[in-house]
Formats: C-alpha cells, structure tokens, sequence
C-alpha cells in the first residue's frame, strides 16, 4: 500500500485513549491536528519527544491545533506513562497497529517509526514526517510553524 501524504485526506479512525475516552479523527474537523506517532511509552527518546511537545502546549493551542500521540500501547499502559509526565494530550493506543498502518508509520519488522502529521481543519494531511532512525524528532516550533502553514 501507498503511505498517505501531505494532500491526502487524513484516513479517519477511532482509538481507545487515556482518561477511558474515545477519539475519532472527523470529531476534530474546524480543528488542525498533529499526530504524532512514537514506537513506546516509558523509551528515552519518546518521553523527551512528548515531553517536549507538553512543554510547549500552549503553542499548540495558541494556533489553534489539537495534538494527539499514538502508539501500540495499551490504554493502561499509556494512563500510567501520561500520569507520570503529566501529559495533558491524550494518548491513543493502536494496539492492532490498523491506524500505523493506515498512515505508512509501521516499519518493516513491525515496530512504529516515530512519524508526525499535521491535519488541516478539513481533515487535509499538511504536513507529514517519516523518521526512519527514529532517534530525533520534529521540534514543536516546526510543528507549530506547520500548523500555521495549514490555516
């Protein structure tokens, strides 16, 4: 399969995620959302990776975006990560891997590459980064700077 990409509508889906919601990506329409899809809780480079997006939150919602972080986790998994660092964007768990595999983000021995993408208020894919190393990851400010971008 073709992974999407940025002109591509962002494939819909509903994911079980912290706090025992659910989210559906359409809910979000009028709303530009980042994505952000990372290989595990609890791993060195995806805690400083959410961390940092936590740390500058309120760049995210000063341009109006909603982030929303993604991995094969279970629920459980990630309410106790999210409890622990304080994340107060919800984390979703892809616990069959249909949503990664959907936006191209499972690599080939299965595992989730650390992706992010950013959606348009019409459901528009933006702005799209696959890492393939998955050892650095993209700065809020250029995410930010996507959503702004997208508006």
């Amino acid at each position: 399969t073709v992974a999407v990409g940025v002109g591509d509508v962002a494939p819909d889906f509903t994911l079980k995620g912290t706090g025992g919601a659910s989210f559906t990506l359409s809910d979000f329409r009028g709303t530009p959302v980042v994505l952000a899809f990372y290989p595990g809780d609890n791993t060195p480079i995806c805690t400083k990776q959410l961390d940092s997006y936590q740390g500058d939150l309120a760049g995210f919602e000063a341009v109006g975006a909603k982030m929303l972080g993604i991995s094969p986790q279970s629920v459980a998994s990630h309410d106790e990560f999210a409890c622990k660092r304080g994340y107060a964007f919800p984390l979703l768990a892809d616990e069959d891997k249909s949503v990664g595999q959907a936006y191209g983000v499972v690599g080939p021995i299965g595992f989730y590459r650390r992706c992010v993408f950013v959606i348009d208020a019409k459901g528009t894919i933006r702005y799209a980064h696959r890492a393939i190393a998955g050892l650095t990851f993209k700065s809020s400010a250029e995410l930010i700077d996507a959503v702004k971008a997208a508006t």
